[in-house]
């Protein structure tokens, strides 16, 4: 017999936990680069619109298809049109693949939390995490890196324990603990960094408008493409956690609440990062174009010798902003892994035991295994790309294709659904912007992606590396998609039967 459905134990528990999703690594040092890199302060404008039309609106979605169908992505989308089971099967594999390689980045930061007590990475940052820390080559390698996985089996202890725990006893208590704990963490060393001398060097960069940068469409790309990825939509979290709502929840209300705190979030993350760039610059004499980057380049070459700069007191900044890293992380990661496992657990009636030990099992088992050696680098950087620039935009695009456009009679029941217990109404601005505005934008966005990488081999990386780990894991997306949608699940004549009632309505 099937377990009863899990739910929160109120809408401020899944809001905690959604914005814990939402708020991950890319807020930190993605965001800040991104902002400066495409106009400076006239780069909130397309970022706010961007938010307003597309990430918001889809996030909308993901809310209504998960609480009206109470299921993780699979399911739901079968239980609302049969054929668009693929799509939830597509987001699901989307985040098991990013599980497997997002534990290493968290292991990343959680060691540099350790590394910052005494600066141990010394004066070139740069070799110390590429050729000391993560011992890179360049090419894929079996070489064994001992700090990694011991930190890999940390982080999967830590998972396991979690996800075992449930929706209240694991993921909402974990977030709840997490998102106070980030926002101290964070709040802190943002504030150390607003009185180091030079701070306003970096924040003038930061919030400079470049007006001009506004008539590029590139510019306004990259804040769709970091709004959508930001929030987590296109890859089942939200379906999944939406469907642990209780029936009367206000899925409009929660969804501005979670958006809006994600990009307070981002925007006070570029007043940290800026405020120490702008101190390094001081510091060197150098400009701050030549300082500031983002990704990886920013957390671990950066950042340590911005710290380096600072003295002993350096190393208190250096705990506190890695120390964000790795809470940010695991709130994150917990999201991600709790969308296959809701997914097996509705197809094949899994218990959430057995659902918690298969699923994070096996990602503990791949992760540990590719990521426990020097090939760690190559791997999270060519997989990362990969997932999110096809898997996450070609999943949102899907689900809107396959609702929006070959399903249009279901759009009236999907907004009497929310506008029946939601404060904030939606009408025909909200279909708009779903049917049109936001599968342009995407549909353009994963075009001029697929054209590039094609054209231009990633990074330069070796056909092979791109072949297997780059291409390879989309065609897993599609393959496994398929595979897992012709199974026979224990409800799918129970499913069959509710979308036939669904359809009536």
């Amino acid at each position: 017999m099937a377990e009863p459905r899990e739910n929160w134990s109120g809408r401020t528990g899944f809001i905690i936990a959604a914005i814990g999703s939402a708020v991950g690594l890319g807020n930190i040092w993605r965001f800040p680069y991104v902002a400066y890199d495409n106009g400076g302060g006239a780069f909130m404008v397309p970022y706010v619109i961007a938010l307003l039309t597309a990430a918001i609106p889809l996030l909308f979605l993901d809310y209504i298809v998960g609480h009206k169908y109470r299921s993780a992505p699979p399911r739901a989308y079968k239980k609302m049109v049969k054929s668009a089971q693929f799509v939830g099967w597509w987001q699901t594999l989307v985040s098991f693949v990013i599980a497997i390689y997002y534990a290493a980045v968290i292991v990343w930061a959680g060691s540099y939390m350790f590394f910052s007590f005494g600066q141990k990475w010394g004066e070139d940052t740069t070799t110390f995490f590429v050729s000391d820390f993560v011992q890179h080559t360049g090419e894929l390698t079996s070489v064994f890196v001992p700090q990694m996985f011991t930190g890999l089996i940390i982080v999967w202890a830590l998972s396991i324990l979690i996800m075992f725990g449930g929706i209240r006893k694991g993921v909402e208590l974990a977030n709840k603990i997490c998102i106070p704990l980030l926002m101290v963490l964070f709040g802190i060393m943002v504030f150390k960094a607003l009185n180091l001398p030079g701070s306003e060097i970096g924040l003038n960069a930061f919030f400079e408008p470049n007006w001009a940068r506004m008539s590029d469409p590139n510019v306004w790309l990259a804040a769709y493409g970091h709004v959508f990825f930001s929030l987590s939509v296109g890859f089942g979290i939200m379906v999944t956690y939406a469907s642990y709502l209780k029936k009367n929840t206000n899925l409009t209300g929660a969804g501005l609440v979670v958006g809006f705190a994600n990009s307070s979030f981002e925007l006070i993350a570029g007043i940290g990062i800026f405020a120490a760039i702008g101190f390094m610059a001081q510091s060197t004499g150098q400009d701050v174009s030549e300082v500031a980057s983002g990704g990886v380049g920013l957390a671990f070459f950066v950042f340590p010798k911005i710290i380096s700069t600072m003295g002993a007191s350096g190393d208190f900044v250096g705990f506190l902003f890695f120390g964000s890293l790795v809470i940010a992380g695991i709130s994150s990661l917990i999201s991600i892994l709790e969308v296959p496992i809701s997914a097996f657990q509705d197809k094949f009636d899994w218990s959430r035991k057995k659902a918690v030990t298969v699923i994070v099992g096996v990602c503990a088992i791949i992760s540990i295994s590719a990521f426990s050696t020097g090939s760690s680098l190559v791997l999270v950087d060519v997989i990362d790309h990969f997932a999110n620039n096809i898997g996450i935009v070609a999943g949102g695009l899907l689900s809107i294709i396959w609702v929006t456009w070959f399903n249009r009679h279901k759009i009236p029941g999907l907004l009497a659904h929310s506008n029946r217990i939601s404060s904030i109404k939606l009408g025909g601005a909200w279909v708009f912007m779903l049917t049109v505005i936001t599968p342009t934008v995407l549909t353009i966005a994963l075009g001029m992606k697929l054209v590039d990488l094609v054209q231009n081999p990633y990074e330069g990386y070796s056909t092979t590396i791109l072949l297997l780990f780059g291409w390879g894991v989309v065609v897993f997306f599609g393959l496994g998609a398929f595979i897992l949608t012709r199974m026979r699940g224990v409800h799918d004549d129970e499913d069959d039967k509710s979308r036939l009632i669904d359809d009536t309505i």
